[in-house]
């Protein structure tokens, strides 16, 4: 993080996250996810990484605090 932050190779502040997330799929859906992989800025036009997130965590019924659901940069211009 020093390293990061000396350097200033954040436009933004920087610090570790406090939670993690990790999801994941059968083997039987390796090509629906390589398809969705294919597709995902096409994807994201129509919702929201933030959006879709946080329909997952929903979804597969993962208890979250708000604290630990990261920022999202979706309305920051040039963020890419």
């Amino acid at each position: 993080m020093h390293c990061i932050k000396t350097n200033r190779l954040s436009r933004f502040k920087f610090e570790w996250q406090k939670g993690y997330g990790a999801f994941s799929y059968s083997r039987s859906q390796i090509p629906l996810v390589a398809k969705y992989i294919e597709n995902q800025e096409i994807h994201h036009q129509k919702k929201s990484f933030r959006a879709e997130y946080l329909e997952m965590l929903h979804k597969f019924e993962v208890e979250h605090d708000e604290r630990y659901v990261f920022n999202f940069f979706d309305d920051v211009k040039g963020w890419e």
